[in-house]
């Protein structure tokens, strides 16, 4: 090999080392049920430049590597802010049984992932998108921890029907009577929900909490959902202080018919009410 080539060849990788690059990491932390699978992608950041960060929440029986989630995280990421996703306990790659899965204990894992957000070296602030039930538990985080603490929150498709769904004894097609749950029902899914998911779920405060949350949010919402009506996104808007809400005609629970677009919505959304 030639001289000038070698020399040519090492100013080429002395040249890519120096050039920032996105960060993806993936490795566990410690939750409420034990060990939670994560995934850290950050933007290209310089020498001691921080981003806003976005802790990502995925829905019931879902994993972070969902589409929707997944889609999200793409759009966020190309829009320069940090980005952590996690499995939920019982889901994906995390420690945990399904069967012990709770919305309470699912807000204890969120806790956990916002925490470890914050900590981050790079982290300006830490906002919320949650997606299905990770759209409650994101809602229900937010209102326990305040503004001071979620900069910004953004719920797509939030399916506050859980508790509904439970007082009639109906979850996803598994009927039971819910004033004497069994020890489990198995969901037409084939995952076990157990009976502490059912009893903690007749009494949780969605809205309640939610409406303690004075910060900027926004509520995403197919019209055509059949797993969780629109009306309960509606809900969240005129319960919580500062809420918009954005319906998208003729999309469902999992914006099937342009999960790019919905993706972009909360990434516009959140660009916008970051800068303010």
């Amino acid at each position: 090999m030639k001289l000038g080539k070698v020399f040519f060849i090492i100013a080429m990788v002395l040249c890519s080392a120096a050039v920032p690059a996105q960060t993806d990491s993936t490795f566990y932390i410690k939750g409420s049920m034990g060990r939670l699978a994560a995934r850290l992608q950050l933007p290209v950041l310089g020498a001691g430049e921080k981003c806003h960060m976005v802790v990502v929440c995925h829905g019931f029986t879902s994993s972070m590597d969902d589409p929707v989630v997944a889609g999200v995280a793409a759009k966020l990421l190309d829009a320069g802010f940090g980005v952590l996703r996690f499995d939920f306990n019982g889901h994906g790659r995390s420690e945990g049984d399904f069967v012990e899965m709770t919305v309470p204990n699912e807000i204890g894992d969120a806790l956990v992932a916002v925490a470890f957000a914050r900590n981050l070296p790079q982290a300006v602030d830490v906002s919320l998108v949650g997606h299905s039930q990770g759209g409650v538990v994101a809602a229900m985080t937010a209102g326990r921890l305040g503004s001071g603490v979620i900069r910004s929150l953004v719920l797509m498709a939030p399916a506050a029907v859980l508790r509904d769904d439970a007082l009639r004894g109906n979850t996803m097609g598994a009927v039971y009577d819910p004033w004497h749950a069994p020890e489990y029902v198995v969901l037409p899914s084939g995952h076990k929900l157990g009976r502490a998911y059912i009893q903690t779920a007749i009494d949780l405060p969605i809205y309640e909490m939610a409406a303690r949350y004075d910060g900027p949010a926004l509520v995403i919402h197919g019209m055509a959902d059949r797993v969780v009506p629109y009306t309960y996104g509606q809900r969240f808007g005129r319960e919580m202080p500062d809420c918009a809400v954005r319906l998208i005609p003729g999309d469902d629970h999992v914006f099937s018919a342009n999960k790019a677009y919905a993706a972009s919505l909360a990434a516009e959304w959140l660009v916008k009410a970051l800068a303010k």
